[in-house]
Protein backbone atom coordinates (compact mmCIF):
# COMPACT_ATOMS: atom_id res chain seq x y z
CA UNK A 1 0.00 0.00 0.00
CA UNK A 2 1.41 3.35 -0.95
CA UNK A 3 1.69 6.28 1.40
CA UNK A 4 -1.07 8.15 -0.46
CA UNK A 5 -3.41 5.13 -0.51
CA UNK A 6 -3.01 4.56 3.20
CA UNK A 7 -3.69 8.20 3.96
CA UNK A 8 -6.76 8.26 1.73
CA UNK A 9 -8.29 5.09 3.18
CA UNK A 10 -7.27 5.66 6.76
CA UNK A 11 -7.00 9.32 7.79
CA UNK A 12 -5.35 9.03 11.19
CA UNK A 13 -5.79 11.42 14.07
CA UNK A 14 -2.83 11.52 16.44
CA UNK A 15 -1.33 13.60 19.23
CA UNK A 16 2.41 14.10 19.63
CA UNK A 17 3.60 14.79 23.18
CA UNK A 18 7.07 16.18 22.60
CA UNK A 19 9.17 19.33 23.11
CA UNK A 20 11.91 18.64 20.56
CA UNK A 21 11.31 21.48 18.10
CA UNK A 22 13.62 20.08 15.40
CA UNK A 23 12.01 16.66 15.48
CA UNK A 24 8.51 18.15 15.56
CA UNK A 25 9.22 20.35 12.54
CA UNK A 26 10.37 17.44 10.37
CA UNK A 27 7.67 15.10 11.63
CA UNK A 28 5.00 17.77 11.09
CA UNK A 29 5.95 18.19 7.45
CA UNK A 30 5.63 14.46 6.85
CA UNK A 31 2.27 14.28 8.65
CA UNK A 32 0.98 17.19 6.58
CA UNK A 33 1.92 15.37 3.39
CA UNK A 34 0.06 12.29 4.61
CA UNK A 35 -3.03 14.30 5.38
CA UNK A 36 -3.16 13.10 8.98
CA UNK A 37 -4.79 15.21 11.66
CA UNK A 38 -2.34 15.82 14.48
CA UNK A 39 -1.91 17.97 17.53
CA UNK A 40 1.34 18.80 19.30
CA UNK A 41 1.19 18.83 23.11
CA UNK A 42 4.09 20.12 25.17
CA UNK A 43 3.62 17.97 28.28
CA UNK A 44 1.41 15.65 30.25
CA UNK A 45 -2.30 16.41 30.05
CA UNK A 46 -5.15 14.74 31.90
CA UNK A 47 -6.10 11.38 30.44
CA UNK A 48 -9.66 12.65 30.06
CA UNK A 49 -8.32 15.28 27.67
CA UNK A 50 -6.75 12.56 25.52
CA UNK A 51 -10.03 10.65 25.51
CA UNK A 52 -11.92 13.76 24.35
CA UNK A 53 -9.60 14.12 21.34
CA UNK A 54 -10.83 10.79 19.90
CA UNK A 55 -7.37 9.86 18.66
CA UNK A 56 -6.09 6.91 16.68
CA UNK A 57 -2.71 6.98 18.42
CA UNK A 58 -0.38 8.96 20.65
CA UNK A 59 3.36 9.48 20.09
CA UNK A 60 4.95 10.40 23.41
CA UNK A 61 8.43 11.40 24.56
CA UNK A 62 8.60 10.33 28.20
CA UNK A 63 11.48 12.75 28.83
CA UNK A 64 9.09 15.67 28.44
CA UNK A 65 6.56 14.44 30.98
CA UNK A 66 8.62 14.97 34.11
CA UNK A 67 8.79 12.75 37.19
CA UNK A 68 5.23 11.45 36.72
CA UNK A 69 5.95 10.09 33.23
CA UNK A 70 5.63 6.42 34.12
CA UNK A 71 2.49 6.91 36.16
CA UNK A 72 0.94 8.93 33.33
CA UNK A 73 1.84 6.28 30.74
CA UNK A 74 0.37 3.47 32.84
CA UNK A 75 -2.85 5.42 33.42
CA UNK A 76 -3.18 6.25 29.73
CA UNK A 77 -2.72 2.64 28.65
CA UNK A 78 -5.08 1.22 31.25
CA UNK A 79 -7.84 3.82 30.96
CA UNK A 80 -7.87 4.19 27.15
CA UNK A 81 -7.53 0.59 25.95
CA UNK A 82 -8.44 1.36 22.34
CA UNK A 83 -5.68 3.93 21.87
CA UNK A 84 -2.41 3.13 20.12
CA UNK A 85 0.62 4.29 22.11
CA UNK A 86 4.09 4.71 20.59
CA UNK A 87 6.87 5.87 22.89
CA UNK A 88 9.48 7.91 21.01
CA UNK A 89 12.15 9.05 23.43
CA UNK A 90 15.91 9.34 23.96
CA UNK A 91 18.42 6.73 25.00
CA UNK A 92 17.00 4.26 27.48
CA UNK A 93 17.91 1.07 29.31
CA UNK A 94 16.50 -2.36 28.55
CA UNK A 95 14.65 -2.21 31.86
CA UNK A 96 12.97 1.07 30.87
CA UNK A 97 11.90 -0.24 27.48
CA UNK A 98 10.55 -3.42 29.01
CA UNK A 99 8.67 -1.41 31.63
CA UNK A 100 7.10 0.77 28.97
CA UNK A 101 5.94 -2.14 26.85
CA UNK A 102 4.63 -4.03 29.85
CA UNK A 103 2.75 -0.93 30.94
CA UNK A 104 0.78 -1.17 27.71
CA UNK A 105 2.72 0.85 25.13
CA UNK A 106 2.43 -0.69 21.66
CA UNK A 107 5.92 0.22 20.50
CA UNK A 108 9.13 1.97 21.52
CA UNK A 109 11.35 4.04 19.21
CA UNK A 110 14.69 5.45 20.35
CA UNK A 111 15.81 8.94 19.37
CA UNK A 112 17.57 10.06 17.29
CA UNK A 113 15.33 8.42 14.72
CA UNK A 114 13.91 9.19 11.31
CA UNK A 115 10.32 10.52 11.32
CA UNK A 116 9.52 7.98 8.60
CA UNK A 117 10.18 5.18 11.07
CA UNK A 118 7.88 6.78 13.65
CA UNK A 119 5.13 7.07 11.03
CA UNK A 120 5.60 3.44 9.99
CA UNK A 121 5.31 2.34 13.62
CA UNK A 122 2.12 4.35 14.08
CA UNK A 123 0.70 2.84 10.88
CA UNK A 124 1.45 -0.67 12.19
CA UNK A 125 -0.33 0.10 15.45
CA UNK A 126 -3.30 1.57 13.57
CA UNK A 127 -3.58 -1.51 11.35
CA UNK A 128 -3.67 -3.75 14.40
CA UNK A 129 -6.27 -1.54 16.06
CA UNK A 130 -8.49 -1.73 12.98
CA UNK A 131 -8.27 -5.52 13.02
CA UNK A 132 -9.20 -5.47 16.69
CA UNK A 133 -12.16 -3.12 16.26
CA UNK A 134 -14.77 -5.92 15.87
CA UNK A 135 -13.95 -7.04 19.44
CA UNK A 136 -15.88 -4.09 20.79
CA UNK A 137 -19.09 -5.33 19.19
CA UNK A 138 -18.49 -9.04 19.78
CA UNK A 139 -20.65 -10.92 22.25
CA UNK A 140 -19.32 -11.99 25.62
CA UNK A 141 -18.02 -15.55 25.80
CA UNK A 142 -17.85 -17.98 28.73
CA UNK A 143 -15.08 -20.50 29.33
CA UNK A 144 -15.03 -22.37 32.62
CA UNK A 145 -15.54 -19.68 35.24
CA UNK A 146 -14.12 -16.94 33.01
CA UNK A 147 -16.35 -14.53 31.11
CA UNK A 148 -14.59 -12.54 28.38
CA UNK A 149 -16.18 -9.14 27.66
CA UNK A 150 -14.86 -7.54 24.46
CA UNK A 151 -17.01 -4.46 25.00
CA UNK A 152 -15.11 -3.72 28.20
CA UNK A 153 -11.67 -5.05 27.20
CA UNK A 154 -11.88 -7.12 30.36
CA UNK A 155 -12.49 -10.60 31.76
CA UNK A 156 -14.40 -11.67 34.84
CA UNK A 157 -14.31 -14.70 37.12
CA UNK A 158 -17.63 -15.40 38.80
CA UNK A 159 -18.59 -11.76 38.27
CA UNK A 160 -15.34 -10.33 39.66
CA UNK A 161 -13.04 -8.34 37.37
CA UNK A 162 -9.63 -9.92 36.76
CA UNK A 163 -8.16 -6.47 36.00
CA UNK A 164 -6.29 -7.26 32.81
CA UNK A 165 -4.11 -4.77 31.01
CA UNK A 166 -4.98 -3.97 27.40
CA UNK A 167 -2.36 -6.34 26.01
CA UNK A 168 -3.31 -9.13 28.41
CA UNK A 169 -6.90 -8.82 27.24
CA UNK A 170 -5.82 -8.90 23.58
CA UNK A 171 -3.87 -12.05 24.39
CA UNK A 172 -6.73 -13.89 26.13
CA UNK A 173 -9.16 -12.85 23.40
CA UNK A 174 -6.84 -14.14 20.70
CA UNK A 175 -6.13 -17.44 22.46
CA UNK A 176 -9.77 -18.11 23.34
CA UNK A 177 -10.97 -17.29 19.82
CA UNK A 178 -8.73 -20.05 18.46
CA UNK A 179 -11.25 -22.57 19.90
CA UNK A 180 -8.69 -25.00 21.29
CA UNK A 181 -6.17 -24.68 18.45
CA UNK A 182 -2.51 -24.31 19.39
CA UNK A 183 -1.18 -20.89 18.37
CA UNK A 184 2.52 -20.59 17.65
CA UNK A 185 4.48 -17.88 19.44
CA UNK A 186 5.28 -16.12 16.17
CA UNK A 187 1.60 -15.96 15.22
CA UNK A 188 0.65 -14.62 18.64
CA UNK A 189 3.31 -11.91 18.43
CA UNK A 190 2.32 -10.92 14.90
CA UNK A 191 -1.37 -10.60 15.78
CA UNK A 192 -1.02 -8.94 19.19
CA UNK A 193 2.08 -6.77 18.71
CA UNK A 194 1.41 -6.07 15.04
CA UNK A 195 4.76 -6.98 13.49
CA UNK A 196 7.18 -9.89 13.15
CA UNK A 197 8.81 -11.28 16.27
CA UNK A 198 12.57 -10.80 16.55
CA UNK A 199 14.73 -13.83 17.22
CA UNK A 200 15.08 -14.44 20.94
CA UNK A 201 12.19 -12.16 21.93
CA UNK A 202 10.43 -13.63 24.97
CA UNK A 203 7.59 -11.09 25.21
CA UNK A 204 4.93 -13.68 24.39
CA UNK A 205 6.14 -16.02 27.14
CA UNK A 206 6.29 -13.18 29.66
CA UNK A 207 2.76 -12.00 28.93
CA UNK A 208 1.36 -15.53 28.86
CA UNK A 209 2.91 -16.22 32.26
CA UNK A 210 1.43 -13.06 33.76
CA UNK A 211 -1.98 -13.76 32.23
CA UNK A 212 -1.94 -17.38 33.41
CA UNK A 213 -1.10 -16.28 36.95
CA UNK A 214 -4.02 -13.86 37.00
CA UNK A 215 -6.45 -16.45 35.65
CA UNK A 216 -5.33 -19.14 38.09
CA UNK A 217 -5.54 -16.73 41.02
CA UNK A 218 -9.04 -15.65 40.02
CA UNK A 219 -10.23 -19.16 39.14
CA UNK A 220 -8.01 -21.69 40.97
CA UNK A 221 -10.23 -24.69 40.20
CA UNK A 222 -9.60 -24.38 36.46
CA UNK A 223 -6.65 -24.26 34.10
CA UNK A 224 -7.02 -22.17 30.97
CA UNK A 225 -3.71 -21.66 29.16
CA UNK A 226 -1.74 -24.76 28.24
CA UNK A 227 1.86 -24.73 27.04
CA UNK A 228 2.95 -26.80 24.06
CA UNK A 229 6.71 -26.73 24.47
CA UNK A 230 8.63 -25.61 21.44
CA UNK A 231 5.42 -24.60 19.65
CA UNK A 232 3.15 -22.17 21.48
CA UNK A 233 0.00 -22.02 23.60
CA UNK A 234 -3.55 -23.36 23.63
CA UNK A 235 -6.58 -21.98 25.49
CA UNK A 236 -9.10 -24.45 26.92
CA UNK A 237 -10.98 -24.44 30.23
CA UNK A 238 -10.11 -27.68 32.01
CA UNK A 239 -11.03 -28.37 35.64
CA UNK A 240 -8.21 -29.12 38.04
CA UNK A 241 -8.36 -32.76 39.11
CA UNK A 242 -7.91 -33.13 42.84
CA UNK A 243 -5.59 -36.02 43.67
CA UNK A 244 -6.27 -37.88 46.94
CA UNK A 245 -2.74 -38.59 48.15
CA UNK A 246 -3.92 -40.96 50.91
CA UNK A 247 -5.89 -43.00 48.39
CA UNK A 248 -2.85 -43.20 46.14
CA UNK A 249 -0.71 -44.46 49.02
CA UNK A 250 -3.34 -47.05 49.92
CA UNK A 251 -3.62 -48.16 46.31
CA UNK A 252 0.14 -48.52 46.01
CA UNK A 253 0.27 -50.50 49.23
CA UNK A 254 -2.42 -52.92 48.05
CA UNK A 255 -0.33 -53.80 45.02
CA UNK A 256 2.73 -54.79 47.07
CA UNK A 257 3.37 -58.54 47.14
CA UNK A 258 3.91 -59.47 50.78
CA UNK A 259 4.65 -63.12 50.01
CA UNK A 260 7.84 -64.29 51.72
CA UNK A 261 10.89 -64.28 49.55
CA UNK A 262 12.05 -67.65 48.27
CA UNK A 263 15.19 -68.70 50.11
Amino acid sequence: MTEQTFAAETPLRIAVLDRDSGFLQVLGKRLDRLGWEYRVIGGAVPVDTIVAMRLSAVVVDLAGLGPSAWEWLERLCSEVPGLGVVVCTGQSTVAQRVRGLRSGADDWVTKPCHPEEVIARVEAVARRRRRAEPWREAAATQSGEIEIRPDQFQAFADGRSIELTRREFELIELLSSAEGRVLEREEIYQRVWGYAMARGDRSVDVFVRKLRQKLEKASPSWRYIHTHFGIGYRFAAEPVVEVDSEALVAADASEIDFAPATP
